[in-house]
């Protein structure tokens, strides 16, 4: 028991210390929730901002300050924002980065 818990405390002591973006994330552990796109439409300001991308949820309210392009990214909160996700204005590094903001799918 003793070794389990210091593996843990090694791994979390080493996540914490290699995160690469300075942006709150939600845990990666939490458990995939279906939203509606009722659900989604709450959260359409700046202080809470949901979006919708081919058909998954993402909270990305911890990012809208630091988005490069403004206040683009709220131009879609509480929607669907996938044809903008995907405009060529984006570098391939979103791809990867969107992960991080994932807090469901989307039910119809």
């Amino acid at each position: 028991m003793l070794l389990f818990t210091f593996a843990i405390f090694v791994l979390h002591f080493h996540f914490s210390f290699t995160n690469h973006h300075s942006i709150v994330k939600a845990a990666p552990y939490q458990a995939s929730k279906a939203y509606t796109k009722a659900d989604v439409s709450l959260h359409n300001q700046r202080t809470d901002c949901w979006i919708i991308i081919k058909e998954k949820v993402y909270d990305v309210t911890s990012y809208v300050e630091e988005h490069p392009g403004g206040d683009a990214i709220l131009a879609h909160a509480g929607d669907d924002s996938t044809e903008g996700f995907f405009g060529p204005q984006h570098a391939t590094r979103v791809f990867d980065m969107i992960e991080d903001f994932y807090v469901g799918d989307l039910v119809k």
